[in-house]
């Protein structure tokens, strides 16, 4: 049944030319279409962004290529992000919505615990923002103080989730205080009343950050559908779901609900659209992708990819039946106006101010999805109060990388998280999968004397590292948490389970692919289209003394160094909370992100390891493929 309870078969088909839907039913006569509600034909536009975790500065010396010539440039920064939202600020019928993580992922937030993200996201004033995971990753307390510090001035930003439920008498949920979030929004926009609703992760969140156990994270769809069906017996007609929780879980919410009209999400950090033209070759699917819900309605779904680098904005047209007719719109990458391409030498060269100015003209001309901006002033100077306070400690050199260290997930994976970055360019493609997790997983095993091998999440990761000189920013923006490493006891077999319990997480539960093995002293085969219990083979251990590589005995005891966080049966890792739980580990109290430094100044300089130490050797995806 449609939202106006006729049948589904009775509204008229619509269709998608180059990813963008375009026409939808406008006729409601099958069912005595004369007694149906109609509303004022409404065109909504939504600016909106994900996922910048703290990564308040620019990327600096990102390269793209713009005119068919590889250039460096300065992509993203929140401060451009502020002067975008700024330049759309005339827009008719315009909201603003943030799909959640803002914190985690750089000093700003190690240091200042998101006070500096809420004071920069107020410079914007978004009209909703949703917590995503990440919020929650030091508590409801800390959480508290970055919804206080949103709440200052004149922004007054709503904050959304409806299925996201804390006890009372708890820091969201004061006893005789307004709640800190609320299930939805209701926002007048031309005389239309569009209500916004908010979805949360709940599995994600409640196995990979740290609410408190009171904070009750309710299913989604059931979450969602009330919250809908509570703003219809209202007589609200259009809805916004603004979700975290990832592009695919978005399109299989979408089909689940009755009633959605868009979906603005986060959470996976999917680029969407074709940026192919610029040197990005990976998406994650059209801008907007066009879908339908439960009754067969027209649904937009979108996302600005991560990090302050892109900025979405969509176009919907509803009809007077209230369905969406049309959407539009695009994902923009944020860059400045300082331009580098290489010499005849090969180094790279800031270009002419004559190269400079026909390159910006062919820019504004020809290529839409890239805006040259300069940041805002006031953003900026806001800023700066507090990035003069971390550069010292960010500018300590602790060494050097002699070759980038891409980052990926689960090998195969569809987007390229290292895109922009020098030698990553088909990361995500090969067998090996991430670089950064990689020597990160050798950096514990270096610091856990007595450990015979180590292991890690691949979420615990955050970004790829660049070659050249590393530094304590680059340390703590590679591992921004405050996980220390724990040495716990195990069977081989118990091992195996651990693994085996990590890849089922994602592949099976439909919770966080960062919770995806990487290991150093352990390597094994990978075929992710078999079952849980017969994906893992050939797994081996490597001699700590002589090199040597030997397959796993299974009834053997070992000491596994890893953090305390999958340690304890977070992110999926069963086999490992069962043994952490039973007190079988022992606490080195040496936090992660230290024991990366301390490795890259004892050996002052880092690259990838040999292949045969990767811990992925084969790896067949879900679909059946061989990686290279």
């Amino acid at each position: 049944m449609s939202r106006f309870g006729l049948p589904a078969s009775s509204r008229l088909s619509y269709s998608l030319s180059a990813g963008v839907l375009l026409t939808a039913a406008a006729a409601l006569s099958a069912c005595g279409g004369g007694d149906d509600p109609t509303f004022k034909p409404l065109e909504l536009n939504i600016a909106h962004i994900n996922d910048h975790h703290s990564q308040l500065d620019a990327f600096a010396a990102t390269e793209l290529t713009l005119d068919g010539v590889p250039t460096q440039v300065d992509l993203g920064g929140f401060a451009r992000q502020t002067a975008m939202f700024k330049s759309v600020a005339g827009t008719q019928n315009l909201l603003k919505i943030h799909a959640g993580d803002a914190v985690t992922g750089t000093l700003y937030y190690t240091f200042f615990k998101g006070a500096i993200d809420a004071q920069m996201m107020n410079t914007v004033c978004f009209d909703a923002f949703i917590p995503g995971n990440h919020e929650f990753d030091d508590g409801d307390g800390v959480l508290k103080g970055f919804l206080d510090e949103l709440g200052k001035g004149s922004c007054k930003t709503p904050v959304i989730s409806s299925n996201v439920v804390p006890a009372t008498g708890t820091a969201l949920a004061p006893t005789g205080g307004t709640p800190y979030l609320k299930p939805y929004v209701i926002k007048e926009i031309d005389g239309v009343k569009v209500g916004l609703i908010g979805i949360t992760i709940a599995g994600k969140t409640v196995n990979s950050s740290r609410p408190l156990a009171t904070t009750r994270f309710n299913d989604e769809v059931t979450s969602a559908q009330k919250a809908i069906d509570d703003l219809k017996a209202q007589g609200i007609r259009h809805i916004v779901a603004i979700t975290h929780q990832g592009y695919d879980a978005d399109k299989a919410l979408a089909a689940k609900l009755t009633d959605v009209d868009v979906i603005i999400g986060g959470d996976s950090h999917s680029l969407l659209g074709d940026f192919k033209a610029l040197g990005i070759t990976t998406s994650s699917g059209a801008y907007p992708t066009a879908i339908t819900n439960k009754s067969g309605e027209p649904v937009c779904v979108g996302q600005a990819w991560e990090y302050s680098k892109a900025f979405g904005l969509m176009n919907v047209q509803f009809n007077e039946a209230g369905a969406v007719k049309s959407c539009g719109g695009k994902a923009t990458l944020l860059i400045g106006d300082t331009f580098k391409r290489k010499d005849a030498a090969g180094a790279w060269q800031t270009v002419s101010d004559t190269v400079r100015t026909t390159l910006m003209a062919n820019l504004a001309a020809n290529q839409p999805l890239v805006k040259v901006l300069t940041p805002d002033a006031a953003a900026a100077a806001t800023l700066k109060t507090y990035s003069d306070q971390v550069n010292a400690e960010k500018a300590k050199a602790i060494g050097t990388a002699t070759e980038a260290l891409c980052l990926v997930r689960v090998p195969g994976e569809s987007t390229n998280r290292s895109t922009g970055t020098a030698g990553c360019e088909s990361a995500n493609t090969l067998a090996r999968g991430s670089d950064a997790a990689q020597v990160v997983a050798e950096a514990f095993l270096y610091a856990a004397k007595r450990a015979d091998f180590s292991l890690q999440n691949a979420g615990g990761v955050r970004v790829p590292v660049a070659a050249g000189s590393l530094n304590m920013n680059s340390a703590f923006t590679l591992l921004p948490f405050t996980n220390v490493l724990v040495e716990v006891e195990l069977s081989g077999r118990e091992v195996v389970a651990a693994l085996e319990d990590a890849v089922a997480n994602h592949l099976d539960l439909a919770q966080s692919n960062g919770s995806h093995p990487y290991a150093a002293g352990l390597r094994w085969d990978l075929d992710l289209s078999k079952a849980k219990g017969q994906r893992f083979s050939n797994v081996q251990v490597r001699n700590k003394t002589t090199g040597a590589w030997t397959a796993i005995d299974l009834a053997k005891t070992y000491v596994l160094v890893t953090n305390d966080f999958i340690a304890s049966g977070k992110d999926g890792y069963t086999a490992l909370g069962t043994a952490y739980n039973a007190g079988r580990y022992v606490n080195t109290y040496l936090l992660y992100t230290q024991s990366f430094v301390d490795y890259v100044l004892a050996k002052g300089t880092v690259a990838r390891p040999a292949r045969a130490d990767y811990s992925h050797q084969r790896v067949v995806t879900a679909a059946g493929v061989v990686l290279p």
